[in-house]
């Protein structure tokens, strides 16, 4: 109590200002020097201790108490956050199903053309993405890129060894840089004018299709099979189907 003053007139003990006020704690503190850290909590590890008794083994491990303070569920953790330099793209090439090799059959699940049937050509090695083909001449699908996250590989296979298809990679369905016009024009703009398909594309879907549509050909009901859409009716389940 030797710390304490009697204050008023009524005989209150209070503190002084120094063990109150945290400046002057910090002042008394610097003044005399930190306080040592208990390090025996820090240090404390497991302690074996003897047990009496026959049959209680002799001894017994002890091991320290844990932290009472755990973290709430709702609590925020920091995200993991993806590099996107090049390098990392170009090294992270989504690895190729082993159900889809070349001339495979695939059913497209997104996309304007869900639910059709197209021949798999090859896998692009710079996207990684799939290069199908309908034919076109069959159900309007035309040569094009697709991610085989969205696609269900069948069993059924069709001869794709004539068809050449070296020249078509990434590049080559890359839109050309037009000249962007001032913000709120595109919205007035024609809406009927649309971009003319390059007439090489039209050449190449055609050299593309006659080499598939021969092999078509060869397999009876195949045509049929490609030309029509993929749909599930009542009591279907596609998890227990065999494509």
């Amino acid at each position: 109590f030797r710390n304490l003053k009697r204050v008023g007139a009524c005989g209150e003990m209070r503190s002084p200002a120094s063990l109150t006020n945290p400046r002057y704690r910090r002042y008394n503190v610097s003044k005399s020097g930190a306080r040592p850290k208990d390090t025996k909590a820090e240090e404390a590890g497991p302690v074996t201790k003897p047990i009496d008794g026959s049959k209680n083994g002799g001894s017994r491990t002890i091991l320290p108490k844990g932290p009472k303070f755990y973290p709430a569920d709702d609590e925020k953790k920091p995200k993991f956050v993806r590099t996107k330099t090049k390098a990392h793209q170009a090294a992270k090439v989504a690895k190729l199903r082993g159900s889809i090799t070349p001339g495979t059959v695939l059913i497209l699940l997104s996309g304007r053309f869900r639910g059709k049937r197209v021949v798999f050509l090859k896998q692009l090695p710079k996207s990684g993405l799939l290069l199908v083909s309908g034919p076109f001449a069959l159900n309007g699908v035309p040569v094009r890129r697709v991610n085989q996250a969205y696609v269900i590989a069948t069993s059924t296979k069709v001869d794709i060894s004539g068809v050449d298809v070296g020249k078509l990679d990434d590049d080559y369905f890359a839109r050309p840089k037009g000249k962007q016009g001032k913000k709120g024009e595109e919205f007035f703009a024609d809406k009927a004018a649309k971009a003319a398909v390059d007439p090489k594309r039209i050449e190449d879907q055609k050299a593309v299709d006659a080499k598939i549509m021969a092999a078509v050909e060869k397999t009876p009901m195949m045509k049929e099979y490609l030309s029509t859409r993929f749909s599930l009716s009542k009591h279907e389940r596609p998890h227990e189907m065999k494509f």
